[in-house]
């Protein structure tokens, strides 16, 4: 090695050194936004499971409560069926308010934001 040759062999090692830094940050921050987003998911998807057997067992204690009082657990299935149909036509109808406006910002949050928080610290 010349003292010629010596600064562009030092830029280039130094640009070497660089991109691989850069290519660690961008695994480092693909690493933190896929583990954010997969224990969300899970957690999102255990609650929903946990509620699911919620409204189950209180829509059967339902029905047999309000089978005992009218006479006809036939017609309170029916009664709780129409309160559970009433309760998803709701949901469908504020889908966009509920689902879109909430998990879009989040999604966007988790990956674009990471250079705002590190600088206000």
């Amino acid at each position: 090695m010349t003292r010629f040759t010596e600064p562009a062999e030092d830029l280039s090692r130094r640009a070497k050194d660089y991109i691989d830094l850069r290519l660690d940050d961008v695994k480092l921050r693909t690493a933190k936004g896929l583990s954010i987003t997969a224990s969300k998911l899970v957690a999102f998807f255990l609650i929903i499971g946990v509620g699911t057997s919620l409204i189950l067992a209180l829509s059967f204690g339902l029905i047999l409560l309000i089978g005992e009082l009218i006479g006809s657990y036939a017609w309170s299935a029916f009664g709780v069926s129409v309160l559970l149909a009433l309760g998803l036509w709701v949901l469908i109808r504020r889908r966009d308010r509920l689902f879109k406006d909430t998990f879009v910002p989040l999604f966007i949050n988790l990956f674009f934001n990471d250079d705002d928080d590190e600088q206000e610290k």
